[in-house]
């Protein structure tokens, strides 16, 4: 990936289908949108996120932020998805670095503001907007190509996102 010499390293983290709901054999599980709240917080968290995210705030020295796109109503499930996880306490994550924004161009606003140096997200067009912004970006999950762009890594579940991202900033 590319190198940030003398910038503090600071990493951006997508929700939907990164931190939760992972897709699963090329579906993903749209009972969060669309369900109630009670079946909202039954939706499970992405094997490993939580310990791969414990881990990557540690690495960041708590410089780590949700940036997620979603309406007022999927922001509130989110934030009550979060505490009923107890994703705060499990990860060190501050609740404080939680941005939301209503379209997914709007995040590389986010990235500039938060001056983020690392970017998971498990849509390419998002990382697209981030190109020359962010430099370097992850396309986290199960993707519906095998082929993917030179200017990111594909990590296809969190074990490969943890194993990238720590050796990406070892590398800086």
């Amino acid at each position: 990936m590319t190198k940030t010499p003398n910038i503090k390293p600071r990493i951006g983290i997508d929700i939907g289908r990164v931190i939760m709901a992972p897709v699963k054999d090329g579906k993903a599980d749209t009972s969060f949108l669309s369900g109630s709240v009670e079946r909202a917080m039954e939706t499970p968290p992405s094997p490993g996120a939580f310990d791969a995210v414990r881990d990557i705030v540690e690495l960041f020295d708590g410089d780590a932020w949700l940036v997620s796109k979603c309406g007022k109503t999927v922001q509130d499930k989110t934030k009550r998805w979060l505490r009923h996880w107890n994703f705060y306490g499990e990860t060190g994550l501050k609740p404080e670095n939680l941005r939301f924004c209503l379209k997914r161009p709007e995040k590389a606003g986010h990235c500039k503001q938060l001056k983020l140096t690392y970017f998971i997200d498990d849509r390419l067009d998002v990382l697209e907007h981030l190109q020359g912004i962010v430099p370097n970006l992850y396309l986290f999950g199960e993707q519906k190509t095998d082929s993917f762009p030179d200017w990111l890594i594909h990590a296809p579940d969190w074990a490969h996102a943890w194993e990238a991202v720590s050796r990406d900033v070892s590398e800086a």
